[in-house]
This record gives C-alpha cells, sequence and structure tokens, in this order.
C-alpha cells in the first residue's frame, strides 16, 4: 500500500492480485488441526505488544492484546475472559440481536452479540495507516466482526470503521468472510484491509485509535468465537521510489527448509476462489510457512479437492482465505487469521524496517512472507512483473542476497529463487513506484506477515519482543 491515497474508498485488489501477465508483457483449531510436529513446538505473553521503529521520518507501531490483563484492559459488553494455555475473549452473554443479511448469499438471519472495546492505542509517531489483523477460532454458526475507530491529529475522530467480518468456514449456516468496500469520510478510508489518511501530504495524521470486537453467535445457541490475539499496525511511511540500501548482517549464510509450493500448477482450479494460478500467491506462501510448522490440513479436511490436484492443501488454503467482497485471496488479515486457524499457531500483519530485520528473524527460525510490486526488469531472475505479490523469504546467501520461497514459478521445483539484495528490498520496502505505462502507482511499504508458534524458542520471543511483537 502506499501511503498516499485516493480520496474515494475504492477495493485493495489492484495492489495485491498478482497482476502477472500484464506488466510481464512489458519487459480455528477445529477447521485445521494438527498435522507432525514442526522443526519448532508451537503462550501467550503476559502483556500488550508494542514498537516504534523509526528510520527517518518512517515509523511502524504494532501493539497487540493477547492476555487476561489485556482483555481486562479493555470495556467488555457481553464478553469474557477465558482463561487457559491461551487466554482469549468469548461470548458470555448477548448484549443485543443483529438481523445481518449477508451480501454474499442473501440469507437473512439473526444474530445475538458482544462487544470488547481496546483502550484507546497512541502510537509513538502518529500514523497514516492502520492495519488490524487477529488470531480467533470461530466455529460454524459464529463470526467476528473487527473496527477502528481514530482521532486525528486536530482531534476530531473517524467513524467506527469494519476491518473484516470473518469466520474460519463456509457452511450453509455461516456468513461469508468479507471486507466492507465504500468506508470513508471526506479525509481517511478503508480500502479492502487498511485505514488510510486520503492525502498524508496535508499534515494530518491519525493520533490514536481503538479497536473493537463484536462476537457473533446464531440467536438461541449457546456457541461462541474465542479470540486470542488481536492487534493493530500503525504506520507512517513516507512516499518513496527508493529506500537506503541495507549491507548484510548476521543472517547471511541462513536458509530455513521451508517447503515449496507453486501457484501456476492451480490454474484454472476453482473459479469460485479465484481461479487459481496468478491469484493464489497469498494462500499460497501461507501454506509454505504453515507446513514449515508443521501444520496441514488433515485428509477430511482435503476431502472436498478434486483428487486430481496437485497439492490439495493450497486449494485449501484459497478457499478459507478467501475474501467474498475482494473476490481474492489477497486479504492480509484473512491470510493471517487462516493462519491461526491451525494449533498453536500466532500470525500478526505489520511492516518492518529493512532487510536487517528479515536476517534477525531468519537467524531464529522464523521465514517471512513479503509483499511487494515490480517490473520484470526490476528484479533480476524474477521473470515476471505484477502489481502486487507475496512470496516467503527462507533464507540468504553468503553474500547478503535473498532466497526466496516464490510462488510464481512454473513447478514446485522451480519454487526457490535467489534475488539480488538491493533489488529485493527497494521493491519490497517502497511505497511509489512506475507500472509499465510510467504511471504511478503504490508499493506495500513493507508490509509482510509473520506466523510463528504460541511458545516461541527463547530467541524466537527474543527477536520478536525487539520488532514489538509479544
Amino acid at each position: 500500500m502506499s501511503s498516499s491515497m485516493p480520496s474515494r474508498p475504492t477495493p485493495r485488489r489492484t495492489v495485491l492480485a498478482a497482476a502477472l501477465g500484464a506488466a510481464a508483457a512489458a519487459s480455528f483449531p477445529a477447521a485445521s488441526s494438527q498435522a507432525s510436529s514442526g522443526p519448532v513446538s508451537l503462550s501467550p505473553s503476559s502483556s500488550p505488544s508494542s514498537v516504534s521503529s523509526v528510520s527517518g521520518s518512517a515509523a511502524v507501531d504494532y501493539h497487540a492484546w493477547t492476555s487476561a490483563d489485556d482483555w481486562r484492559r479493555g470495556t467488555a459488553d457481553g464478553t469474557r475472559i477465558r482463561t487457559g494455555r491461551r487466554d482469549g475473549l468469548v461470548l458470555d452473554r448477548p448484549a443485543g440481536t443483529l438481523e445481518y443479511a449477508d451480501p454474499h448469499t442473501g440469507t437473512k438471519a439473526s444474530w445475538e452479540y458482544a462487544t470488547w472495546t481496546a483502550p484507546v492505542r497512541t502510537p509513538p509517531v502518529p500514523a497514516s495507516e492502520v492495519i488490524a489483523s487477529w488470531n480467533a477460532h470461530a466455529p460454524a454458526g459464529t463470526w467476528i466482526q473487527t473496527e477502528v475507530r481514530g482521532t486525528y491529529t486536530d482531534r476530531t475522530r473517524t467513524p467506527w470503521y469494519v476491518m473484516g467480518r470473518w469466520t474460519a468456514g463456509d457452511g450453509p449456516g455461516d456468513i461469508r468472510r468479507t471486507s466492507v468496500d465504500g468506508q470513508g469520510d471526506g479525509r481517511s478510508n478503508v480500502s479492502t484491509d487498511t485505514l488510510a489518511v486520503d492525502d498524508p501530504a496535508s499534515g494530518l495524521r491519525i493520533a490514536s485509535y481503538e479497536l473493537r470486537l463484536t462476537l457473533y453467535r446464531r440467536a438461541g445457541s449457546r456457541l461462541t468465537p474465542t479470540v486470542w490475539r488481536l492487534g493493530a499496525m500503525g504506520s507512517d511511511v513516507p512516499d518513496r521510489f527508493t529506500v537506503p540500501a541495507s549491507a548484510p548482517g548476521s543472517g547471511a549464510g541462513h536458509e530455513l527448509r521451508v517447503p515449496r509450493y507453486s501457484q501456476e500448477i492451480h490454474k484454472g482450479q476453482y473459479p469460485e476462489y479465484d481461479n487459481g494460478g496468478e491469484a493464489w500467491c497469498s494462500p499460497t506462501s501461507s501454506q509454505m510457512i504453515l507446513a514449515y510448522w508443521g501444520r496441514v490440513p488433515t485428509a477430511e479436511e482435503l476431502a472436498w479437492v478434486n483428487p486430481g490436484y496437485a497439492d490439495p492443501q493450497v486449494c485449501h488454503a484459497a478457499r478459507f482465505t478467501y475474501d467474498y467482497q475482494y473476490k481474492g485471496c489477497g486479504n492480509w488479515p484473512f491470510n493471517a487469521a487462516y493462519a491461526a486457524t491451525y494449533r498453536d499457531v500466532q500470525a500478526v500483519v505489520t511492516r518492518l524496517r529493512s532487510l536487517g530485520d528479515v536476517e534477525k528473524l531468519i537467524r531464529a527460525r522464523i521465514p517471512v512472507i513479503t509483499s511487494q510490486s515490480f517490473l520484470a526488469s526490476e528484479l533480476d531472475g524474477a521473470g515476471y512483473g505484477t502489481a502486487g505479490h507475496l512470496m516467503c523469504v527462507v533464507g540468504f546467501t553468503r553474500q547478503g542476497d535473498v532466497v526466496a520461497n516464490d510462488p510464481a514459478s512454473p513447478s514446485n521445483e522451480a519454487v526457490r529463487r535467489v534475488y539480488k539484495r538491493r533489488q529485493f528490498e527497494n521493491i519490497w520496502l517502497r511505497t511509489k513506484r512506475y507500472n509499465a505505462q510510467g504511471q504511478v502507482k503504490s508499493g506495500s511499504g513493507g508490509v509482510c506477515y509473520l506466523y510463528f508458534p504460541v511458545q516461541p524458542e527463547e530467541r524466537q520471543r527474543r527477536v520478536l519482543r525487539e520488532l514489538g511483537i509479544r
């Protein structure tokens, strides 16, 4: 995402969908359960997590609520805390009832709900963008809604913006997970999963924000979603076509054994989930990292997939990350939420400052999923260009170049790529770029997904803490 957004609320599909062809021509636990144990055994911390990462005028602040102490700091209306290995919020008593007409199925149903509102979060540096993410279990017949309300630097407020209506499944009694288009107040807007100030050049910023969770269940039932983690990343990344180069660090020469899956071998599969191939970079990347942690769908969960399709787990990830409004699988928080439906996995969406941060994670055996846009001429060895693409950084060569599992490859065997450090870092961290027609377009500004164990090793915990993730 660019930190400069259009004044009208628009979906982010053109940023996230891997539009490879045109650009290349120019140059909850039950839902997705256990499998074999991973290379590291996959509990929440006892305090909120936050960080202010400032590089020049760029700032990133990730903050989360994950523990019973955290949940007690918020305002509950019908929710209660369920303590255990992972402390979470559940629906205890209904605060009200909603008649929800699902725009994607036409079904109207009555839902009981309860709410929890987080304490006001004031980032160390006011933000031009806010991205929320969550980890939850939502059994059939339940769902959650996440909202953000910001206070501008002039002390006026945004409305409550819906950042996602999410459930783990898609059964006949479930809503369809969805982002909400058309949200804006003339000063900020929501583009799929990102709240952004319309005109950062004006100096207007979001000085603070609140998150609100609403937990839903079928009226009259005793089911409940469980939310283990609720967080948001507020950032102010300056508009930039180039970023400072980082020198190789201690992560150079380290590579993780991450399974390799190609999105391209799924081209044409499941049109109802955006037709496979170029559109499936995000779920394919998510499934690679989940497999690294030893988390894959069970045979029973994969029974719906055509037995003639290779790597059915990729089809599964596409189905259960699909955003019915965005009409694709590239919703950032939906991918993180999907990952966290697997046993003992935590997942966040944040930004990093440089490849130096990625090297620290690789040394701690945590791979990183990055989002970037580029022309074919800007990334040697890719062989394509894209308006938005996700891939997995799994290591670095001794010279500091990036070893990536790039799902935009013709086969699983071809997924491992080595990309020049300087080129990769620039296309990932910049917020502005030129497309093949010479038009100025946006870049992600360092967005990434991080998936890691509920009980990290000490060195993993230490590195995550340095990045503000606890």
